[in-house]
């Protein structure tokens, strides 16, 4: 349908102009109302988070996000996008997106003043209609509300004139979304400039007498004042926001592993990639016990990026592997898990006395992981079989060099394998793939040596498992 050019042809089709925050509400119970997720892809806030978040919509409130880093605070703003109506009509050359009915710029109301109907209209899609702005102790008022421009005084305009103004990101984002991260970060005097955003809805800049009235929701996020000595949000301002969700990190395994597979890029290569589910719940494992050790600074969190970083980290190990012994794909394996420490160390901030125990605590980290999902995954009655065949003196070994081929032979060897791989969910088919079948028998016997059921000696990369005498 072909779009109004002029004011007069968009009162002529009957246009109404609605507060933003009435256009989003509207468009959200309409959503609702047909059973629509509002925030596809945002994973574990079911029932806590996004509640909330419509509630705080519907109520026509601005929004701020408490949580530590890494909890999609950012991309749940973001999605507030999908709520804007596809189009909206704007004064042509404005910089403040003038609705042609309440023009708030000198320039809009003087244009409207000399073409009556026939002002001409430009139309914004939705995805321009979003300000976004990283807070740090250097941003000024002039890159959030304006400043009087040089180039339009040296042009000749008076310092008066209002047209001499060069807008910053909130004006510009007016009738829109703006969104301040990291609000602690910026400096107290600059908060102030807010409150008028805020609550008058107006701003005011370098003295002008000038009245813009603004059209906004805003959305702020910051770290629990707990967890950052960086600044703090001053009262007046956080007064004035509607709402106050806060963030978290997901509880349940299976949610962070979908995050994460949702979120991962693997590695393009000519070799596939095959991610047993159970090797995902360890890299999940690890980021959860990392959530709770001492020896990790929880005030900077531990977020579900560590968790995708090892995820691509494991992908890419175990492709090297493959490329380097020829195998058709590549499926992740306990012996690779040795490349995820320089991926989690780049995550997390350790604490510390001695600087030599990073890895040694990252590895604790790893093994700890490793055993969860194994106890998780397979009952004692199917470890107790594997048990018993390694009671002959039966050793096996393991590692970067032996070939899945190799491990594939050890379940026509040691039939209890057959079974705890059934246990890890493997079906008929998936022993015929020998990536899979090996990746399973190192989990296996890596589970049973951290559950001390099974002794192990290591020697550069390699592994012999044997039973405990």
């Amino acid at each position: 349908m072909s779009q109004p050019a002029t004011l007069g042809e968009l009162k002529a089709a009957g246009w109404q102009s609605v507060p933003v925050k009435e256009e989003i509400r509207r468009n959200a119970i309409a959503r609702i109302r047909a059973g629509e997720d509002l925030f596809p892809g945002i994973w574990g806030y079911e029932e806590t988070v996004i509640p909330q978040l419509e509630t705080a919509l519907l109520a026509s409130h601005d929004v701020i996000f408490l949580g530590e880093r890494g909890q999609a605070k950012t991309r749940m703003i973001r999605l507030v996008l999908d709520l804007l109506d596809e189009w909206l009509p704007v004064v042509a050359g404005s910089e403040v997106n003038d609705d042609p009915y309440h023009p708030v710029s000198k320039h809009a109301q003087e244009l409207i003043a000399a073409e009556g109907d026939h002002t001409p209209l430009a139309w914004v899609h939705r995805s321009h209609r979003y300000g976004e702005k990283l807070a740090t102790p250097d941003t000024s008022i002039a890159d959030l509300i304006g400043e009087v421009d040089p180039i339009k005084v040296a042009e000749g305009r008076y310092l008066s004139d209002e047209l001499t103004i060069h807008y910053g990101l909130v004006p510009r984002t007016n009738r829109g979304v703006f969104a301040i991260n990291e609000l602690p970060d910026l400096a107290e005097r600059i908060q102030v400039g807010l409150l008028n955003v805020l609550e008058e809805r107006d701003v005011q800049i370098r003295g002008h007498k000038i009245r813009l009235p603004l059209d906004i929701l805003l959305f702020a996020s910051a770290n629990p004042e707990d967890y950052t000595n960086r600044g703090r949000i001053i009262t007046p301002l956080k007064d004035r926001f509607g709402a106050q969700i806060r963030t978290h990190y997901p509880s349940d395994v299976d949610v962070e592993l979908d995050i994460t597979e949702q979120e991962a890029t693997l590695p393009e290569a000519d070799v596939p990639v095959i991610m047993p589910d159970f090797m995902g719940e360890v890299l999940v494992y690890l980021s959860q016990l990392a959530r709770q050790s001492p020896h990790v600074n929880q005030r900077s969190g531990v977020s579900v990026r560590l968790t995708v970083s090892n995820y691509e980290t494991l992908a890419a190990a175990a492709i090297r592997r493959c490329l380097r012994s020829g195998e058709a794909a590549a499926v992740p394996r306990v012996t690779d898990l040795d490349a995820l420490a320089p991926s989690t160390m780049g995550k997390i901030e350790i604490e510390t006395i001695d600087d030599d125990r990073d890895a040694e605590i990252v590895g604790n980290l790893r093994k700890e992981a490793v055993r969860q999902a194994f106890k998780d995954a397979v009952d004692l009655e199917v470890q107790q079989q594997v048990i018993e065949a390694f009671e002959d003196g039966r050793v096996v070994n393991a590692g970067d060099d032996i070939s899945s081929a190799d491990y594939a032979e050890l379940v026509g060897e040691i039939p209890a394998f057959a079974g705890a791989l059934a246990a890890l969910g493997y079906e008929s088919g998936d022993l015929e793939h020998p990536g899979l079948v090996a990746s399973g028998i190192e989990f296996v016997l890596e589970g049973l040596h951290l559950s001390k059921r099974l002794n192990k000696e290591s020697l550069s990369g390699a592994a012999v498992y044997r039973g405990r005498t």
